[in-house]
């Protein structure tokens, strides 16, 4: 589905529970769910966390938390509802993300996608992102994670 009334937004304190019900359903399948609207409120309320929404209208379509450090950024979560996923809304999102960054200076994206997800491995890895490695059982102790890093640029000594 594409629309032509796409939006990205900054999320409020009101979004969390869509946004823990979207996490549910979108990224958590088959695990507990911990990205409760308790826990996504946390994020929205601590001021190194970015939470960008994805909104066709007044529905949101897609989300994104990242907490951002002075040199490293971490994408905690990343979903689009299936009928906007070939509409380019994760690429939107992941370049509303390195652009935010840029600005503040950070050198390094992380994130973790599922073993099992080709299909998102493949879309982080044409958005530039480069795998460096595995954890086991980090997904609820049930499936691995594959490491992933967007290297933006050199890091200084400073960091």
């Amino acid at each position: 589905m594409v629309s032509k009334n796409l939006t990205l937004k900054l999320a409020t304190a009101a979004d969390a529970g869509v946004i823990a019900v979207m996490a549910r359903d979108l990224v958590e399948q088959g695990l507990v769910w911990s990205w409760t609207p308790q826990r996504v409120a946390r994020h929205l309320g601590n001021r190194d966390t970015l939470t960008v929404l994805a909104c066709d209208g007044p529905t949101i379509v897609g989300f994104a938390i990242m907490y951002m450090g002075d040199q490293h950024a971490h994408l905690n979560l990343l979903a689009v509802r299936p009928a906007y996923r070939a509409a380019g809304v994760g690429p939107r999102l992941l370049e509303w993300l390195k652009t935010t960054c840029l600005t503040a200076g950070v050198a390094v994206i992380y994130c973790e996608i599922r073993v099992s997800n080709e299909l998102d491995r493949e879309g982080y890895t044409q958005f530039g992102f480069e795998e460096t490695g595995t954890v086991p059982r980090y997904y609820g102790g049930v499936e691995a994670a594959v490491c992933m890093a967007l290297r933006l640029r050199s890091e200084s000594a400073e960091g």
